[in-house]
């Protein structure tokens, strides 16, 4: 036998030949649904994975960025979704580096605690003025809260290290249990207040803090889910940032640099398909039938990643002749609307006779049926971030979360005078009621949903990792690559790689 066929021999009897099973060409044409943090990403994850010979095409119908997005005051941009992200997010961190953006520190000014009557809590310049009043008011629970954040962070840091070695898990399910075991999944079925409390923090420590930060960030109090509430905390934290000129850059860059194809419609079905090849051997492809302004129209896909959430009021898509039928995913999004507003603030509505006397840049509040507001604050413009802001009392662009849109009237008890009002309603995260069941990752054979992954919790990160998640799930599935798939004990095997 010659030397070279002798190789070739070797190399088919190899354990990682056999363990691919029989060898598959790459996929011709994959679709991401969504064009959002999750679908670039996702895209380029799967450009990263597949290869440059792949044709990837993002489906959006509206404006690449999702719910990453900036609105227009006094001719300076400003954001008005996802706005900061935590100095451990490491996907974020990289996309910046490698996309040539830069990283903006987020200042918001001295804080203070509102229940709707008064301050509970005001925030001195002074940090061991800071420390003292913490310590006078809520003992040693924040730093028990921020030795309990770190502890769960620590934990979910483990999905870099896995990530890195390109492993995935085929269910969110999986993912969680692989960085926390059973305390992360527990906490998806219990509340934070049901959490902290079995922790035994305060109740006035989580009704005065815990509750305004999950307010703030999420738009709902204390009743959301552990986890969620964990990455809450944790986005309290110093440090924050975000990208200079808005975040939303991050995505058109991703696309950029994924070389995928934008197409503007809105995806209205997907239905799997049987097509014979050249060879006479079937296919399985999926057709993707979209609205376009120049009509409907689709096209087929051999892999199809679902990157927007299939909420009715989101992403209507229907999935026809499925077996069995993929699940129907009726859980409701919570609205959130951020109202921006060039104006004066009005001290007196906050019990502050002397307006001289208020210096507080972010306003926080707690749970009150009277408070028509969730929090407010001063934001500096996206391509001036990092900036020292105006003082509070001078005209500046405040950012306002509500439940519903502002009137007139409340408007006019909040700010004294005002010149510019921007509104923005999202439906942005979704309605946290636990116990959260997660929906599924694989809706069937290559048609992946990346926004699952929002029921634990819902972050710029954490579309991310689910991006990335998707793409190792799709590649390794594709490949018939089993031994990276829901893998147990991945944290002790991958201590042994070192």
């Amino acid at each position: 036998m010659p030397a070279a066929s002798l190789l070739l021999l070797l190399a088919a009897l190899s354990p990682a030949a056999l363990g691919r099973g029989e060898q598959r060409g790459a996929p011709g044409r994959i679709a991401v649904v969504g064009g959002g943090i999750g679908g670039t990403a996702a895209a380029y994850f799967l450009r990263e994975k597949f290869g440059r010979g792949v044709r990837i095409e993002v489906l959006e119908r509206e404006a690449v960025g999702g719910r990453l997005a900036t609105l227009e005051v006094e001719g300076e941009g400003y954001e008005a979704g996802g706005s900061v992200l935590h100095p451990l997010n490491l996907h974020m961190k990289h996309f910046v580096k490698e996309l040539g953006l830069s990283a903006a520190p987020v200042s918001s000014g001295l804080a203070g605690i509102y229940n709707g009557e008064e301050f509970v809590f005001e925030e001195s310049s002074w940090y061991i003025i800071n420390v003292l009043k913490l310590l006078w008011h809520y003992g040693l629970n924040p730093l028990r809260m921020y030795m309990w954040v770190e502890d769960i962070l620590d934990k979910f840091m483990r999905i870099y290290r896995y990530q890195t070695y390109d492993y995935t898990f085929s269910s969110n399910e999986r993912l969680l249990h692989a960085l926390g075991g059973n305390d992360f999944t527990q906490m998806l079925n219990q509340t934070i207040d049901e959490a902290m409390q079995k922790a035994s923090f305060s109740h006035k420590f989580i009704n005065e803090v815990v509750c305004p930060t999950m307010r703030v960030n999420y738009g709902q109090g204390v009743n959301i889910n552990g986890f969620v509430g964990a990455v809450s905390l944790a986005g309290a934290e110093s440090g924050l940032w975000s990208v200079k000129g808005g975040n939303k850059l991050v995505c058109t860059g991703l696309i950029y640099t994924s070389k995928a194809e934008v197409i503007s419609g809105t995806v209205l079905s997907i239905e799997p398909k049987t097509r014979p090849r050249s060879t006479g051997d079937p296919v399985k492809l999926y057709q993707v039938t979209y609205n376009t302004t120049a009509g409907v129209t689709g096209d087929m896909y051999d892999i199809v990643v679902i990157a927007a959430p299939l909420n009715r009021r989101m992403a209507n898509i229907t999935f026809k002749n499925f077996n069995p039928p993929v699940p129907e995913f009726s859980s409701p999004y919570h609205q959130t609307v951020a109202t921006l507003v060039h104006g004066r603030l009005n001290a007196s509505f906050f019990g502050y006779q002397d307006p001289s006397a208020f210096r507080f840049g972010a306003i926080f509040t707690t749970e009150n049926p009277k408070l028509f507001i969730n929090s407010l604050g001063v934001v500096s413009p996206v391509e001036k971030k990092g900036e020292e802001g105006k003082l509070p009392l001078q005209s500046a662009v405040w950012k306002v979360f509500s439940k519903e849109v502002l009137t007139k009237e409340q408007l006019s008890l909040l700010f004294s005078s005002y010149d510019s009002v921007k509104v923005k309603k999202w439906l942005a995260y979704p309605h946290y009621s636990p116990p959260e069941p997660l929906p599924p990752i694989i809706l069937h054979e290559q048609l992946y949903y990346l926004n699952g992954i929002e029921w634990a919790a819902s972050a710029m990160e954490m579309s991310a990792i689910a991006a990335k998640n998707a793409a190792l799930l799709a590649y390794h599935r594709w490949y018939g690559n089993a031994d990276k798939i829901d893998q147990e004990d991945l944290h002790e095997k991958l201590k042994t790689e070192l």
